[in-house]
């Protein structure tokens, strides 16, 4: 008898722990008071109302979402050919270069972001935008070959075969076999890419500069100054986002087959 319940105990406390915060951020994104308090002092949307009316939030939002559809899109473009050769063709040392790959997503974020400051950004002197861009773009080049290769590892090779066998160049057959038959790994590849390169701190927090901040370290850099519940409120809507994100594409492209 104790047996059968402690792993249902066990369970509501993970759940705990892993939506406590999210409960915890929502409650005191719509406290009535003028600092950020949980419980919440009182109930308002007003705070929720005032993240539209910041103007550094604003600009920030737009710069990263340039940099997570610009980023994630540039991924894509070199990762799909990537995780073809990977899938395709016996390539030596194929495994090395998956590792190598992956590498992004291996070493702390801290440490990506300082080498590309020291030995691109420095030495080359690009701006912090396209310094930015290529950073967020090396972050989601790995998700991009990982998702993409799951996909093309699950189609069969003798149905792009037959295509070059009925006449089809093979760059055609690819594109009018191979990636139809891929698109919904394609698409998960970009919504993953896309959250992650949207809620990326630490490569962020070493790239950016006066005047160009992505929305997280705009977020940090807010509440060294203020105080008030409007960035638990930015923080609840960037949740539900990602979540409803993360929800329509389980719904509709079946993400956790990919991931």
């Amino acid at each position: 008898m104790t047996r059968r319940l402690l792993s249902p105990f066990v369970l509501f406390l993970v759940l705990v722990f892993l939506i406590g915060p999210f409960v915890i951020i929502v409650a005191a994104s719509l406290s009535g008071g003028e600092t950020l308090a949980f419980p919440p002092q009182g109930l308002s949307l007003r705070w929720v109302a005032k993240v539209f009316t910041i103007d550094s939030f604003r600009s920030s939002f737009a710069m990263s979402m340039m940099l997570a559809i610009g980023g994630t899109l540039f991924a894509l473009i070199l990762g799909v050919p990537a995780a073809y050769a990977l899938s395709r063709y016996k390539l030596p040392f194929g495994e090395t270069i998956r590792t190598i790959v992956s590498a992004p997503v291996i070493v702390p974020g801290i440490i990506v972001g300082l080498a590309i400051l020291r030995y691109l950004v420095v030495p080359f002197a690009f701006s912090v935008t396209v310094a930015l861009f290529f950073a967020h773009t090396a972050l989601v080049l790995p998700y991009a070959v990982r998702v993409v290769s799951a996909s093309l590892d699950n189609l069969r090779a003798d149905i792009e075969e037959a295509a070059v066998l009925l006449g089809s160049s093979r760059p055609g057959a690819f594109f009018r076999v191979v990636l139809p038959n891929i698109r919904g790994g394609v698409l998960a590849a970009f919504i993953l890419g896309f959250v992650t390169s949207f809620n990326q701190v630490p490569v962020s927090l070493f790239l950016s500069g006066p005047g160009v901040q992505t929305l997280p370290i705009n977020m940090l850099g807010y509440m060294e100054t203020t105080y008030d519940p409007s960035v638990a409120a930015l923080s609840a809507l960037l949740a539900f986002l990602s979540v409803g994100i993360v929800f329509l594409a389980e719904r509709f492209l079946g993400f956790s087959r990919y991931v």
